[in-house]
């Protein structure tokens, strides 16, 4: 809004709305109220680390203060061309076109891309719900429902404008998470330009289980590099049952980026993707391999 790229006639505060809360149910699942400010959740203790590590490398402490978890999710892109109303931009202007394809697009997306659109999502917080399968309440004007968060994201196709599947009036009310399993671990590495208040140029959450050495469960998204969050489940097949050493997470790695269309300027990300899967990988399973 104070780009005028957006110019609504009416901005409505929902902070009062009783949308807080962070605390688990019965059977281990975590609830987040859509209006908990990123800090608090990032500071309490029945958080995943992948989620806390996730929203300690989002923006400043001081917008960690204010923002809340529902803002967060739905944020808008960051592509410069977006946010500079006197360029094209199918997002903006539908069929007005998309110059980050033939422009300025280091930053950009290499998987999840159309001819209209190579913008990348911006939420760090949205990677790490996408890879521990959580949903989101929503509630609108045709009642309530319950949709996974990965499924909440659109990939831009022919219709970038459309960035996500809410119906008009609905808002999040709160985020679920699973519970995690026996011996579950989690992390979050974010590769940026410069170590705080920048955006990824690559990310990796990553959710395992070891036992004896061997993973037998794997969770990984990866952002920064793709116009949604992306999940990785040839990665994950890979790693199931896998050892947990280097060469194995490098082999399972290697179909991280399949399918990717660098653009003139980015295809450092294709191999800076299946790096930064091993190097999360590496992190969180360090005490098995000591």
């Amino acid at each position: 809004m104070k780009l005028d790229v957006l110019t609504p006639s009416r901005v409505q505060d929902i902070d009062a709305l009783p949308l807080r809360g962070i605390e688990g149910d019965t059977g281990g699942r975590l609830r987040i109220g859509a209006l908990e400010r990123m800090s608090d959740v990032a500071a309490h203790p029945g958080v995943h680390p992948v989620i806390t590590r996730a929203l300690l490398q989002s923006a400043s402490q001081q917008l960690r203060n204010m923002a809340s978890i529902g803002g967060n999710l739905l944020q808008r892109t960051r592509c410069g061309y977006f946010r500079d109303v006197t360029s094209p931009c199918n997002r903006r202007e539908p069929g007005s076109g998309c110059p980050a394809v033939t422009g300025a697009n280091r930053l950009h997306a290499v998987l999840g891309t159309s001819d209209s659109c190579v913008a990348t999502h911006a939420s760090d917080l949205a990677v790490a719900l996408v890879a521990l399968d959580a949903r989101v309440r929503l509630i609108g004007r045709d009642g309530e429902r319950t949709v996974a968060l990965a499924d909440l994201y659109r990939t831009p196709g022919s219709t970038p404008e459309i960035e996500t599947d809410l119906r008009p009036g609905e808002l999040i009310t709160e985020v679920l998470v699973p519970p995690p399993g026996d011996g579950a671990r989690s992390t979050y590495v974010k590769v940026r330009d410069r170590q705080s208040y920048e955006f990824a140029l690559c990310s990796a959450a990553v959710a395992v289980q070891v036992r004896d050495g061997h993973l037998t469960d794997a969770r990984i998204a990866v952002g920064g590099v793709a116009t949604v969050p992306w999940r990785l489940p040839s990665v994950e097949a890979a790693l199931r049952g896998a050892p947990a050493t280097a060469d194995a997470f490098e082999a399972a790695a290697a179909t991280a980026a399949d399918g990717a269309r660098p653009l003139s300027g980015n295809g450092f990300k294709v191999p800076l993707v299946r790096r930064t899967i091993v190097r999360a990988l590496l992190e969180v399973t360090q005490e098995d391999r000591t």
